[in-house]
């Protein structure tokens, strides 16, 4: 189903794609213009595809197909889920174009270019409805954050974007295995007739693990995180931002898409390694962001942490649990690009990224303050603003599924708090007795649109989360719909809808 006549999706791909082309054949300026009109081009066309959704509608809509050879062809369409990732990534992107304004000086045409292709490989993951152009998306954005870590990172640029690249190809090279057989098995590539396609169940435990290797790693998960830190602190800010922001929910995307509905039973007989990984990793990263003396690094470590909610709501087979993770990871997706172009803002004046070389910022800095708060208390989970639905959810759903799980997804938030206050307490208050950070100048009517736009969605996603719930409620259904046949319940004794009224009922499950 097309409702709009036009093949948007398409479009939305080749604005990007021609724009990446034209960027390589223009001078500096005129590069940065061209990257910007396209990213604001793909967000009037994301503003049109959500606004065009119909809620309660078909589940596959704006479809397009054209067959290229075999079973394999050009085939794109969206459900809610695609609908909220595609509109995050296409907000994002001209704020990375943005952020990148001034800090990238050399070859800023390639560097622009880059940046477009790894928008048209992020939006063409969540578009794909064939299994062989999902991969072929999934991996070709390794390619361009490749190059953007590469050259243009840090002093450890070129270490930090091979492990990026291996770690995240590694793990992929076995999801492929995996989808040869599932093709030679089911003799189509349809992702939407593979997610009702019932695997041998002794199969799916291998297919899973398949899959599980890969996206694992694009979460990333413990103990396959440690690629994400140093490509976080080596990244230039705009990276950063596209990473913690989109590339990560890669991976929660591809276990709601192929592993909980194609890989039911395999998805509960594992749901123990699931949960065990999550834990170890929810407390673990928290317990290392306390210490780190890196600005980037403790944000990133507290990503990882964030991650691990998602991994628990997504594997807690209810319906409380798996909206709880999509909140999260649209939520994330907002706070910590927020949070790393705070670092950027500071760190484009003092060149540093220590802790300690900071202290005192809200005295002269107050605009940058008072944001950065706003960012701070948004990723400690602060009810009436982005990550707090999505948490509440997610724990709501972990507890039913697991009491142990549930209790351990609760030190996160209290470890979460400890390390972000500590990290706003030591750059924001204390006194301001550096010459250095005194000297530095409150945030630019460019850094303002930055930053203004992602507080407003902060809020807006806090106080009224059900704009954003309602387009993934019904796709969230097919895929309990799928799991509830192999999951034997959990070890709670909660019935959170044992008496439901008319009020909640079209909202509940089980």
């Amino acid at each position: 189903m097309n409702q709009l006549g036009f093949p948007i999706l398409t479009i939305l791909l080749a604005v990007p794609t021609f724009a990446a082309i034209a960027c390589l054949f223009a001078d500096a300026k005129a590069a940065r213009w061209i990257a910007l009109g396209a990213t604001l081009v793909d967000f009037a066309l994301g503003i049109l595809l959500w606004v065009s959704y119909q809620v309660g509608g078909p589940q596959w809509q704006f479809v397009e197909h054209i067959g290229l050879f075999g079973s394999f062809g050009w085939s794109l369409g969206i459900d809610g889920i695609a609908l909220m990732l595609i509109a995050l990534s296409v907000f994002l992107m001209p704020i990375c174009v943005l952020a990148s304004w001034q800090a990238i000086e050399k070859r800023v045409p390639e560097y622009m270019a880059a940046l477009l292709l790894t928008e048209v490989f992020m939006l063409g993951v969540f578009m794909a409805q064939d299994l062989y152009l999902f991969y072929i998306f999934f991996e070709a954005g390794l390619i361009p954050m490749y190059l953007i870590i590469g050259i243009w990172g840090g002093a450890d640029r070129i270490y930090a974007s091979y492990k990026f690249f291996l770690y995240t190809l590694l793990g992929s090279i076995l999801m492929l295995i995996a989808m040869l057989w599932m093709v030679n098995f089911a003799h189509t590539t349809s992702i939407p007739v593979l997610m009702n396609t019932d695997f041998p169940p002794h199969v799916q435990t291998w297919l899973f693990l398949a899959f599980f290797a890969s996206f694992a790693v694009k979460m990333p998960m413990w103990p396959v995180h440690t690629w994400l830190p140093d490509a976080h602190v080596q990244a230039p800010t705009a990276g950063s931002v596209i990473l913690a922001g989109v590339l990560l929910k890669m991976g929660g995307y591809g276990f709601i898409r192929f592993s909980l509905p194609m890989f039911p039973e395999a998805s509960a007989q594992l749901f123990w390694l699931v949960m065990t990984l999550s834990s170890i990793g929810i407390v673990y990263t928290s317990l290392v962001a306390l210490v780190q003396s890196d600005m980037k690094k403790l944000i990133a470590y507290s990503s990882v942490a964030h991650m691990a909610f998602v991994t628990f709501g997504l594997f807690a087979f209810n319906r409380q649990g798996l909206e709880g993770a999509l909140m999260v990871m649209l939520g994330h997706g907002i706070v910590s690009g927020a949070l790393f172009l705070c670092v950027g803002v500071v760190y484009d004046r003092l060149h540093t990224r220590e802790i300690s070389r900071y202290g005192g910022v809200s005295t002269n800095m107050p605009r940058y303050a008072m944001l950065f708060l706003l960012f701070t208390m948004a990723s400690v989970g602060l009810p009436g603003l982005s990550n707090f639905p999505g948490e509440f959810l997610a724990m709501m759903g972990t507890y039913r599924a697991s009491s142990i799980a549930g209790v351990i997804a609760v030190t996160g938030i209290i470890t979460g708090a400890a390390y972000m206050l500590y990290l706003y307490r030591r750059v924001a208050y204390g006194p301001l007795d550096k010459p250095d950070v005194a000297a530095m100048k409150d945030l630019s009517p460019r850094e303002l649109l930055l930053l203004v736009p992602l507080a407003l969605v902060t809020i807006w996603m806090g106080v009224y989360p059900e704009s954003f719930m309602a387009p993934m409620r019904k796709d969230v259904g097919v895929v309990l719909a799928r799991t509830d046949r192999a999951w034997k319940g959990g070890d709670a004794k909660v019935a959170l809808n044992a008496h439901p009224t008319p009020a909640h009922a079209e909202g509940a499950h089980e």
